[in-house]
């Protein structure tokens, strides 16, 4: 009998603790392999351009380079390998905006051992996996588009800016972070701000905090 090919998992997560509760639970199964590991963005960026996965689990928050700016540089570097986001932060918090954004499911933390293998195999598979709260956000989303939060309105790009601004990034940071001129950044910076309705950084910054956006 022709051995089976496991799957291949990269763990991208700044706490040691929970690459190795997921390795436990992923090494536990016949089909499924931890073929490596980074504690952060840049090495997770690393790995992906010297050997090859079936997919990356990717956490948000961390140190160096943010999870929703480590999902979009690894979909320009290896567009194949696709990401399923395992985050601290709830789904209504970010799930929508990085499932635009690329990734192929969003999961918390606290989910189920079982529905966590079963996302990996879904998407191994070539599919998206929805949670049933994630389900139901997108009906919602189709079906009421104005109950969107302002945040969800957002572009991709125009996220991804709010985000660094709300972190506290000068517009010279997130230009040299994004490969874009001040200017760019300014204007992105701009529609944000009149996309949400706010007026500073702080509103911005004091806005992400009310919705756990950032901690």
């Amino acid at each position: 009998m022709k051995q089976m090919m496991k799957k291949r998992v990269l763990l991208v997560d700044d706490h040691k603790i929970v690459r190795s509760g997921l390795r436990a639970l992923i090494e536990m199964e016949d089909d499924l392999s931890v073929a490596g590991e980074a504690a952060s963005g840049l090495e997770a960026l690393q790995q992906v351009r010297k050997d090859n996965f079936d997919i990356a689990i990717l956490d948000i928050s961390m140190p160096d380079k943010n999870g929703v700016d480590t999902l979009r540089d690894l979909q320009r570097i290896c567009p194949e390998m696709p990401v399923l986001i395992l985050s601290g932060f709830a789904q209504e918090q970010y799930a929508l905006n990085l499932i635009r954004s690329g990734c192929r499911g969003y999961l918390s933390k606290d989910a189920d051992p079982e529905e966590i293998i079963r996302a990996i195999r879904v998407i191994c598979a070539g599919r998206r996996y929805l949670s049933m709260e994630l389900a139901d956000l997108l009906a919602t989303e189709l079906t009421h588009p104005s109950e969107k939060r302002l945040h969800e309105t957002l572009s991709e790009r125009e996220f991804q800016v709010f985000f660094k601004l709300a972190s506290g990034k000068s517009p010279t940071e997130i230009a040299e972070e994004l490969f874009l001129s001040v200017k760019t950044v300014s204007t992105y910076r701009t529609r944000v701000l009149e996309k949400m309705n706010l007026k500073t950084n702080a509103d911005l910054t004091y806005y992400a905090i009310k919705n756990e956006l950032i901690s």
